[in-house]
């Protein structure tokens, strides 16, 4: 029987037409890390105390810095001496009374009482150099600091509700139509959100972003991998996943010459609009056109693949090729088909843990460097560049020791860095930042090997809705992250590091109970994927296919 692999070899599994495929998906790639951590310089938080009522003009009658401003409005903070406090000042009216320029506070030595203190009732000042953030501009620090939890929970909420719309469109509608609606609507999004005049639009803008952002990189992603070859599937994967790494080198490195985020924001969408062209570029999946019996369409697309492939030979009518159980192939996909029976239930389970855990690590390691101090925009970039070898660990181990023990290793990797760095003392930055890197690398494989996994457990009328319902998990980690990291670093600046170990270990644990699907066939059917893992495998090579969530990837690839 001709499957649509064996169609692959003769018109050309990894040749001119797909590569060219491949990289304009890759160049979207790129552009996705701002969607998904750009929060990190979206909302920069800089130093900053209470603006007393006068105070600006006293500033500019005696000639003050604004550190002598600070010094004499605010008292030190009540925790650490050493430092001054950001959310109360002393509660004096400096329009109102004359006070001395070179010691304004000196009645103070000889008081017995203390002065009372208030909170910022006026408004902030924010240290000088700082640029416009979400955070200056709206306010959101001290009593207001949750609402930027809330604008990255809103983001993860979008990708949450569209993942699953925009996926099951995928499987009816076309992956094309689906990626390319994602694409308009994504970056009209994001303009509004360049030009929000305030903290609500700002966050209701944020969330259509997410809801029409995910979904549509999911489709895109499942089309590249259907129409390259068994053996190619690892190599558009890995590479996919560097671009994404890539990207958060870039937005690393744009953001130090384009601070201010308004700016930032529109350098970041206004590209988007060329992807447009794409309806042009990139032709529907044939995989997925004959799993819908739409055979001169998928002929018509596999004779252009053999033309640019210049494999002239092919000739073969794709009515020819078979789909095992056809009725199964051409039914709508079911959030029943993933739970109605035993081994695709509890891989369901398994894989959607892994998607919320990979996206709670790797979200929470991200945004950290948001509070960690240091320099944000090295941070930033170490973070991405050290997702890099990541790529090379699996392309090293999965054609060796399988997807299990890797997936495992790097959930197991995440958690221990996250524990080992939660106590080492804060003097030794460099051993902290060097073992939390190892975190980062750790859950970046964890977060590749989900997107492997996920797509080779399930059978084709249902692998982009599968994909997309277990990553919703990823998302709703997305939701949650924020809320853990900024609260319960409030209490205790390292806890958060303790609770993304306990989540990963968890992760890493449940994975050695899925089975190996190294050199395994794409399931067609549920009967196929129901007894992966019980029968000998059928392939000589590796069958790789892959979604870019990464993160959300969600939260996409996500990863």
């Amino acid at each position: 029987m001709t499957t649509f692999d064996d169609l692959l070899v003769e018109v050309g599994e990894f040749g001119v037409h797909q590569k060219t495929i491949f990289f304009l998906t890759c160049l979207a790639t790129t552009m996705f890390p701002y969607l998904y951590v750009g929060i990190v310089f979206l909302a920069f938080t800089p130093n900053h105390w209470c603006r007393g009522p006068g105070v600006a003009e006293l500033r500019n009658e005696c000639g003050w810095s604004l550190e002598e401003e600070r010094n004499y409005t605010v008292p030190p903070d009540s925790v650490d001496n050493s430092s001054f406090s950001r959310c109360e000042r002393y509660d004096i009216k400096w329009n109102a009374t004359s006070f001395s320029c070179e010691n304004p506070l000196s009645f103070l030595q000889n008081a017995s009482v203390e002065l009372p203190l208030t909170m910022c009732e006026d408004g902030w000042v924010f240290e000088e150099g700082s640029f416009p953030s979400i955070v200056t501009e709206f306010g959101l620090v001290c009593a207001e600091a949750w609402k930027v939890d809330l604008s990255q929970s809103c983001l993860n909420m979008g990708f949450m509700l569209g993942t699953i719309f925009l996926g099951f469109g995928a499987d009816i509608y076309g992956r094309k139509k689906c990626y390319l609606f994602s694409i308009f609507t994504t970056s009209v999004a994001g303009l509004a959100v360049a030009f929000a005049p305030s903290y609500l639009w700002f966050n209701i803008f944020r969330t259509l972003q997410g809801l029409f952002s995910k979904g549509g990189w999911l489709s895109a992603y499942v089309l590249i991998t259907e129409i390259v070859g068994m053996e190619y599937r690892r190599t558009v994967g890995i590479l996919n996943q560097m671009c994404f790494s890539l990207g958060m080198i870039l937005l690393a490195a744009v953001a130090v010459f384009i601070p201010a985020w308004r700016n930032l924001q529109l350098v970041a969408t206004i590209p988007c609009f060329v992807f447009l062209t794409y309806y042009w570029l990139i032709p529907e999946s044939p995989r997925w056109l004959l799993s819908r019996q739409k055979y001169d369409e998928a002929q018509r697309i596999l004779q252009n693949m053999a033309k640019r492939n210049k494999k002239h030979n092919f000739s073969t009518d794709i009515k020819a090729v078979q789909i095992e159980d056809c009725v199964e192939a051409l039914k709508s996909p079911s959030v029943i088909d993933l739970v109605k029976t035993p081994q695709i239930r509890k891989h369901t389970l398994i894989l959607m843990f892994n998607w919320f855990a990979s996206a709670v690590v790797y979200l929470g390691l991200v945004m950290r460097l948001g509070i960690m101090g240091g320099n944000v925009y090295i941070n930033f970039f170490i973070s991405g560049a050290v997702e890099l070898p990541a790529a090379i660990i699996i392309i090293l181990l999965i054609d060796r020791i399988g997807r299990r023990y890797p997936f495992a290793g790097g959930n197991f990797l995440a958690g221990a860095s996250c524990l080992i760095t939660a106590f080492i003392p804060d003097d030794q930055y460099w051993l902290k930042a060097v073992i939390s890197s190892f975190g980062k690398l750790g859950i970046t494989v964890a977060f590749l090997m989900v997107c492997f996994v996920n797509t080779e457990l399930y059978p084709t009328f249902l692998r982009n809705f599968a994909i997309s319902v277990c990553s919703v998990l990823s998302d709703f980690g997305g939701i949650v992250a924020p809320f853990l990291l900024y609260r319960l670093a409030a209490i205790w600046i390292e806890m958060p590091l303790v609770v993304f170990a306990v989540i990963a270990m968890i992760a890493g644990a449940l994975v050695l109970f899925l089975p190996e699907t190294m050199g395994v066939t794409l399931p067609e059917t549920i009967e196929e994927a129901e007894t992966i893992g019980r029968e000998k495998k059928t392939a000589p090579k590796a069958t790789y296919e892959l979604v870019a969530v990464h993160p959300s990837a969600e939260t996409s690839n996500d990863k």
